[in-house]
């Protein structure tokens, strides 16, 4: 018969792994108890929208070794924008990016990002949003469910038709695709457009059978979204400067430590910076493909008709986002 252990060697086999245990490296007992994070897409692995999550995820690796196991979703599987929001405050998506135009369904006053013809270029969008404005508006996504680290440019939006149209006139009567945002659904009707809001995912299929015969999308998107195929002339507007987020879903945020916060933070800051630079690229590169595919850029005539056209949308929307006041604030930043 086998002699059984003594409770004397018990003991120290017991003791001994209780301390192999507490000398482990972090990272090991890190690794064990990961915490999962889905990052959501709408683009293809290769586009920054992509991009910036493994660049965030590599820094937070780098400083929280095995903390966070980072699942990237690319290509819309998980939905489109809305339906992505809508999931990160139910807590089945912990993070993505988002077009101002889609998360300001939750903070309405965000729209002073997207109001028509306000910010001169890039410099000026990220002045506002490293100003009190973006400060502000951070606070009251936050409250809504939606933790902002940074701000992200998308690129300038441009007008998008099937046929060349370079005056503003030229829109009266069309049917055009817009975000689901009351902005711009007033900025195109104020062109003499018939707008219908329709998600990004579904745009092509929506110009390909006539549904509608025009929209506007940053360069990046449009090439992105092989829309150069439906719409191949693009309009050099530059309406609106495509402001967006990086955000993390409430829910996964209030389980984290402040050092964890705290990396995750400065990752995406650091994540933002490579996304604008990487859309910088992008653009060239998407408007060789388009224009290989067959696009055709149209320069704009008479841009002051383009403003004036635009104006009054200000006047609409200034209740919205905080005032005329406001609004002056935001265009005078140097």
């Amino acid at each position: 018969m086998t002699a059984l252990p003594s409770r004397r060697i018990f003991l120290k086999t017991a003791s001994a792994t209780a301390l192999g245990l507490l000398a482990a490296p972090a990272f090991v007992r890190r690794a064990e108890a990961a915490t999962p994070v889905t990052a959501a897409s709408l683009m293809a692995p290769d586009k920054p929208e992509t991009l910036i999550w493994h660049r965030i995820a590599e820094i937070v690796e780098e400083r929280l070794p095995g903390a966070f196991r980072f699942n990237i979703v690319a290509n819309a599987a998980l939905g489109a924008e809305r339906e992505i929001a809508q999931a990160a405050k139910l807590g089945s998506v912990q993070a993505s990016l988002s077009t101002i135009s889609v998360i300001s369904s939750w903070v309405p006053e965000a729209q002073i990002f997207d109001l028509p013809f306000l910010f001169r270029d890039a410099a000026h969008l990220r002045a506002a949003g490293e100003g009190e404005v973006g400060a502000d508006i951070k606070a009251r996504l936050e409250a809504e469910g939606f933790v902002v680290p940074a701000y992200i440019n998308y690129g300038a939006r441009h007008l998008l038709t099937k046929t060349p149209i370079a005056e503003p006139a030229a829109l009266r009567g069309l049917n055009m695709r817009v975000i689901q945002s009351p902005l711009h659904t007033e900025l195109w009707r104020a062109y003499g457009a018939n707008p219908t809001g329709i998600p990004i995912v579904e745009t092509y299929n929506a110009l390909q059978t006539g549904v509608v015969d025009a929209m506007d999308l940053t360069k990046s998107a449009y090439a992105g979204f092989k829309l150069y195929e439906v719409v191949p002339s693009l309009t050099e507007t530059a309406h609106i400067w495509a402001g967006g987020i990086v955000y993390f879903a409430q829910p996964f945020w209030r389980r984290l430590d402040d050092e964890q916060k705290e990396v995750l933070t400065q990752a995406a800051a650091e994540g933002a910076a490579y996304f604008d630079e990487l859309i910088v690229a992008d653009e060239e590169a998407s408007m060789k493909l388009a224009i290989d595919g067959g696009a055709q850029v149209v320069q704009p005539t008479d841009r002051k008709a383009w403003i004036a056209g635009a104006r009054p949308v200000w006047e609409t929307m200034a209740g919205t986002v905080g005032g005329m006041e406001r609004i002056e604030q935001v265009r005078d930043l140097a």
